[in-house]
């Protein structure tokens, strides 16, 4: 992804996704992402959705996407939505030509009338992803630390495999940080539904499962560092 970064509080921000682009050349398997947060001014949600749909709207992804999201329950320092870029390891987001960089700086210029402030920005991969449904757009993200990210990544395949009736139509992933990490998180677990009240069902129905409190304990020793909801605006891949 080429992006002339002319805005200098920009550029501050979002350094960390220029080093993970470079960085994360590594593999043609791996998915990998880059994301920045930021305070919205007060009511400017659907003209950020607006200018977000119009640079996006026409951009071929090649193996990747974007996406603009609203953080709700468990948000910090302010931050009211984020920005993430998602791409294939060792392939490019998009054509070079795709976006000019007269496209990209109008982008980050009419953002910036609606913007209070850009806050942190991280970038991380993606180590295990089952895709779900477009309508689950609610989004519950887990920031841990482990101990023994191979045992953690046996465990909580084996728990997707094991309740895959339950995951059906459900995005559930789980991945690294390793740029910018938020409060020190190590990793990530995410898991999309239709909205709060459907991921409480769920989580009520695993705990009254013997087999799920079984399958948690054998990821090995995890620390809770933030949990947090998302709810995906607008998407293009």
């Amino acid at each position: 992804m080429v992006i002339n970064f002319k805005n200098k509080l920009m550029k501050k921000v979002l350094i960390t996704i220029v080093v993970a682009l470079f960085a994360c050349q590594l593999s043609g398997q791996t998915m990998a992402f880059s994301a920045v947060e930021f305070k919205a001014k007060p009511h400017t949600q659907k003209d950020l959705l607006e200018i977000f749909n119009r640079t996006f709207d026409s951009v071929a992804m090649n193996q990747g996407g974007v996406s603009l999201e609203r953080i709700g329950n468990g948000r910090t320092n302010g931050a009211t939505h984020r920005m993430v870029w998602f791409w294939t390891m060792g392939e490019d987001l998009m054509a070079e030509d795709a976006m000019s960089d007269d496209k990209a700086d109008l982008l980050w210029s009419r953002m910036a009338n609606y913007i209070e402030e850009w806050q942190t920005s991280y970038s991380g991969r993606v180590s295990s992803w089952q895709a779900g449904k477009e309508e689950n757009k609610t989004v519950h993200i887990w920031d841990i630390k482990i101990e023994d990210p191979n045992v953690f990544k046996a465990g909580h395949d084996k728990i997707v495999d094991t309740f895959k009736e339950d995951f059906e139509g459900r995005s559930v992933g789980f991945g690294t940080y390793d740029f910018g990490r938020p409060n020190g998180a190590t990793h990530w677990i995410a898991l999309s539904g239709k909205n709060k009240e459907d991921h409480m069902m769920l989580y009520q129905k695993f705990w009254s499962n013997k087999t799920f409190v079984k399958l948690i304990k054998e990821r090995g020793p995890v620390e809770n560092v933030k949990d947090y909801e998302l709810r995906i605006l607008k998407q293009f891949q």
